[in-house]
């Protein structure tokens, strides 16, 4: 009996450890529900938050889960969960994964919206974020920093996320390695669409930074893998690898103006990335190289324009004995096995030499530590049209070792090198934006250097040992990559691409009211027609969408009287705002403005142009006041007369880099007795890694202004990187400079007519406060 008893209880006992845990749904309504349900929380559990919108809420999930058992947080339908408000997101614990929430209309009330990490002993491991939507997302204003996603801890994971619109401070996606607990930390960044993010006017708007300089020497083991980055424009770094031992593997930079970059830390593997640019953009780089120990293989560059800090492949010289925040030198860096197609002067050495600064500049920056010790081997290089200047010296290039790499410029001579050599192939379109060579060059002698073994497929994934060849790609895929097909990356419940249902309307107005009901109710993209001769105005139009206004009869421009209270505008420019004025006579009394920004609370950008119109009698056509931004800025074919101030974009005084527009357009314009600051636009701090603002002023005329300017300077472009001053007439205007260009950036000026207006000088070095 004893025995039957025993043998009894042994199976019970051994059945109840085998038996396959009960999965544990647990539905939640509100944010009390939710805290106790994470709280109880055991490993299998499912967390469901119902459909709708749940603001101000600050979620500490905090759990123990384990590899088969993870415990889930997830929206009840993906998609339907609407977090807004002040709310955010932490994870701390084991095993947790979050799934199907969607960030809108809100912002985090503290330095990030999703961080795996509770505080700073508490931290996620092996925890997952994935089939989540963050979209603008933004604090109130651009200097207020932040970073949408925030890595702690060790093997966690971002995958299959939309994430677009970050306008303010800070990294988009930051990994953090500061503590041992989140080093050599494996975390892996996957299969996201990181959509537009809007240039911010300075840095710290990478999309993703990996560390920081004061970690920059721990060890990662990072994967940013078949992500899709498309018009990642927050400044010259889209990706900034600042630690060791990170990969970036099989993703698609579209048209993003910035490049990745291995700005900190070393022996990173950059493999089989696509950069795809655009003709009519020069800001689209590739890659750009720091430090020891990179490999850059399998890469294929289509279009890139980018110059030197965003050149196709910018390999930089360092500062000897660099601090960590600085440059360090290039050294065993390997370069083989890639394709550059159409790219202008895709090869730049030395980039950032800046040893004819040693003036105004201390000795611990001067980068003259060039490139050694790098093999660049088994390259193609191909152009419809020859390029003159396919490799770009900026200092010497005896540091870098030329093999077997190829180049067809149409028969166009360049400076040689050896290890370089011209070659007859052609190649043909596989898909939108991919071209593979046509013709087999399989034949061309390879050079096999240390470790190249280890190169084993293309970026297509064919095996190297069966045909190998220069270039990322040795012969045509089984399958297409269909690299432009979107529904690969981010969510499967998300688009973010308009539909063909919307339809732009055009609204005729023939009144003040009529007008201010039409801004209202028009939807972004819509025209509003002035239909009368005269409008008397005296309130601002408040502008927040994409709005064109124009009148009915070109030949007969209606007018805008606007007679509000002084130091306003008469259109108030507001986030998102995007207004185009077309054939309008717009007048003040002399006390207001006819565009401003916001005061306060710009958490995102505005644009403004400005076509065939009059402006008169304002304080200033536009005060730009601090913390705005402006993408673009254009008059064309448009009189300024008879205003104190002009166009002004100078209020980022801190000299930390930042401006107030990124692009400034003049063109076919009369500026008359415009009194001060006719154009102002300010950048200050010395940050050798902006490459903005721009500013162009081509075919227009400045008569008698500028007198109560109290620099003596017209057009006032201090610290501006890119300005084109061409075909201009200066006349009569009492100033003592018309413009000081900085002869070391992109200032050019060319074919102006100056007549008893001051000089136009150019300064070679500019002195800057040093930010670092």
């Amino acid at each position: 009996m004893k025995t039957s008893l025993l043998i009894i209880s042994t199976a019970i006992l051994f059945l109840s450890f085998t038996k396959s845990p009960q999965k544990e749904d647990i539905y939640v309504k509100n944010s009390t529900e939710l805290n106790a349900a994470i709280e109880t929380a055991r490993p299998g559990a499912e967390i469901i938050m119902a459909n709708g919108n749940w603001n101000d809420i600050q979620i500490k999930f905090v759990g123990y889960g384990n590899e088969k058992q993870p415990i889930t947080l997830r929206a009840e339908t993906a998609g339907k969960v609407y977090i807004g408000g002040q709310s955010d997101l932490k994870l701390g614990g084991e095993y947790l994964v979050v799934s199907g929430l969607y960030f809108t209309n809100g912002a985090s009330p503290s330095n990030a919206v999703i961080n795996f990490a509770i505080n700073k002993d508490t931290v996620a491991n092996h925890s997952r974020v994935t089939n989540t939507v963050i979209l603008d997302y933004n604090k109130a204003q651009r200097n207020q920093t932040d970073l949408w996603v925030l890595f702690n801890g060790r093997y966690n994971e971002l995958d299959h996320c939309y994430i677009a619109g970050k306008s303010n401070r800070g990294p988009t996606v930051r990994i953090d390695l500061a503590g041992n607990k989140s080093i050599k930390n494996h975390h892996k960044i996957h299969d996201n669409y990181f959509g537009p993010r809007p240039p911010k006017g300075g840095p710290s708007a990478e999309t993703i930074q990996l560390g920081n300089s004061y970690t920059s020497m721990a060890p990662s083991y990072t994967v940013v893998s078949n992500n899709f980055f498309d018009r990642c424009n927050g400044e010259v770094e889209i990706i900034s690898s600042k630690t060791n031992f990170n990969e970036f593997r099989n993703n698609v930079f579209y048209k993003s103006e910035g490049s990745l970059v291995t700005r900190h830390g070393n022996y990173c593997l950059i493999d089989g990335n696509y950069f795809i640019g655009d003709t009519d953009s020069e800001q689209i780089g590739g890659v750009r190289l720091i430090g020891t120990g990179h490999w850059v293989t399998n890469n294929y560059f289509f279009n890139l324009k980018g110059k030197t800090f965003r050149s196709p492949l910018a390999v930089m010289n360092g500062i000897p004995k660099s601090p960590l925040n600085r440059y360090l030198q290039v050294t065993d860096v390997v370069v083989a096995n890639n394709s550059w197609i159409n790219c202008d002067s895709p090869w730049q050495f030395g980039v950032g030499t800046n040893v004819d600064q040693k003036e105004i500049l201390p000795l611990s920056e001067i980068r003259s530590a060039r490139p050694i010790r790098t093999i660049v081997a088994n390259n193609l290089i191909y152009n419809d049209k020859g390029d003159q200047q396919p490799i770009v010296a900026h200092d010497s290039i005896d540091g870098i070792d030329f093999e077997n790499n190829i180049i067809n410029n149409q028969g166009v001579s360049f400076e040689k090198v050896s290890g370089l050599e011209a070659k007859g192939f052609t190649v043909s379109e596989l898909e939108e934006n991919v071209f593979i060579p046509a013709s087999d060059i399989s034949g061309t002698e390879l050079y096999n250097g240390f470790e190249f073994d280890q190169i084993k497929t293309d970026i297509f994934g064919n095996f190297r040992e069966d045909k190998n060849s220069v270039g990322a790609i040795v012969e045509t895929p089984s399958e297409k990559p269909n690299l432009m097909d979107r529904s690969q990356y981010g969510p499967d419940w998300f688009t973010s691409e308009a539909t063909n249902s919307v339809v732009n309307k055009t609204h005729s107005v023939g009144s003040v009211s009529q007008i201010t009901k039409a801004i209202q109710k028009a939807k972004s993209g819509d025209t509003i027609v002035l239909t009368s001769n005269r409008y008397k105005l005296k309130t601002p139009l408040k502008i927040e969408k994409d709005l064109t206004i124009r009148s009915e009869d070109k030949s007969k421009k209606a007018i805008i009287q606007y007679n509000g209270q002084e130091k306003t505008p008469a259109f108030e420019m507001n986030p998102k705002g995007e207004l185009t004025l077309i054939d309008l006579i717009l007048k003040g009394t002399g006390e207001q403005y006819a565009f401003a920004s916001l005061k306060n609370n710009m958490s995102s950008l505005y644009n403004l142009s400005v076509v065939d119109s009059k402006i008169s009698d304002f304080d200033y056509v536009l005060k730009a006041y601090k913390l705005s931004f402006s993408e673009y800025i254009k008059f064309k074919s448009t009189a300024i007369t008879n205003c104190a101030n002009g166009i002004e974009l100078s209020e980022e005084t801190d000299d930390r880099g930042e401006y107030n527009a990124e692009n400034i357009l003049i063109n076919a314009c009369q500026f008359k007795e415009v009194g001060k600051n006719v154009i102002d636009y300010y950048r200050g701090g010395y940050d050798e890694s902006t490459v903005g603002g721009n500013l162009v002023v081509t075919n227009s005329s400045f008569t008698k202004c500028g007198a109560q300017e109290e620099d003596g300077v017209l057009l006032n472009t201090y610290g501006i990187i890119n300005v084109e001053l061409s075909g201009n007439k200066f006349l009569d205007n009492p100033v003592k400079f018309v413009a000081r260009l900085w002869g070391a950036k992109n200032n050019t000026h060319s074919n102006n007519e100056i007549k008893n207006s001051g000089e136009l000088i150019v300064e070679e070095n500019l002195p800057l406060k040093l930010m670092y």
